[in-house]
């Protein structure tokens, strides 16, 4: 099963093909690498006539934008009642993963259905963009990711998006922040987390997903709730099957009742092949 986003007008995939997929921001057009698409392009995406910029990887690592046409420094895109600023930055990202879309919809969903105010504590949490959805639902959220730059991003979409309260931002380590959470008795309802594959926090912690997201997770689960809604966890590993993410949150939330869906999660693209972009394991107290 993929789990597909329903509902982009400002963003598409418009072709993939030989590492590369053809993306439409609103009416900027990037093409970036993908370490998942490794069947032949139908096309000469390079040639695309409307192309505004490419992400060339470099032999010694990284890489650097090329662009054809100009291109904003910035600008924004809408997803439904959502809005994000996207630019290109460094390691080919725009600051925003529309895949995760998808999860925007079952977690507002989720907590737009629950008839109670609902906590949320969103971990790696980025640019916000399910700090936003969740917010923008009536959650009361709190944001953590160990980057102040992509926190400060955050706060900008949760502008953006017409918030003007509802999301608390901590730029920290994740794991000691819960842990402190777990000390001062502090829980929340749900709980989301994008974990990095590998990762270093503000003050040099390691983080390798491998060895840390089974403990992470069990550490986690202390700050739910007597009566939690979901955790979710999204994870762009490779070799991170959603089986795995099944199992994690069956063994880390064993006795709570309820149900758990691992799946991949995906974009659809203009040549009708699905686009495979990373795993997904939800529990929903039910």
């Amino acid at each position: 099963m993929i789990l597909f986003p329903e509902g982009w007008k400002d963003f598409s995939v418009v072709a993939t093909g030989d590492g590369y997929k053809l993306e439409r921001w609103k009416d900027v057009y990037l093409l970036r690498p993908d370490p998942q698409v490794i069947w032949r392009a139908q096309t000469d995406l390079f040639a695309f006539p409307a192309l505004n910029a490419v992400y060339r990887r470099s032999e010694k690592g990284g890489g650097a934008w090329e662009y054809r046409k100009p291109v904003p420094d910035s600008w924004n895109v809408s997803y439904k009642d959502l809005t994000f600023k996207v630019k290109p930055m460094g390691f080919k990202h725009t600051g925003l993963f529309p895949e995760q879309a998808a999860h925007w919809d079952k977690t507002a969903s989720l907590i737009k259905n629950a008839g109670r105010k609902i906590k949320v504590l969103n971990l790696f949490a980025y640019t916000g963009g399910a700090s936003v959805a969740c917010a923008k639902a009536g959650a009361e959220v709190t944001h953590v990711d160990a980057a102040k730059g992509m926190v400060e991003r955050a706060g900008e979409n949760a502008r953006l998006s017409g918030l003007t309260g509802g999301i608390r931002y901590i730029v920290d380590d994740c794991k000691k922040f819960v842990q402190r959470e777990i000390r001062r008795g502090n829980k929340y309802d749900a709980v989301i987390m994008d974990p990095p594959s590998y990762g270093r926090g503000p003050s040099g912690e390691m983080w390798k997903i491998e060895s840390e997201l089974f403990p992470f997770v069990e550490l986690c689960a202390e700050v739910l709730s007597s009566d939690p809604l979901f955790f979710l966890i999204n994870s762009y590993t490779t070799g991170l099957q959603p089986a795995v993410l099944n199992n994690i949150l069956t063994l880390c939330l064993k006795g709570r009742g309820g149900r758990i869906d691992a799946y991949e999660v995906g974009l659809p693209t203009e040549e009708g092949i699905p686009l495979p972009c990373g795993a997904g394991g939800i529990y929903v107290n039910e």
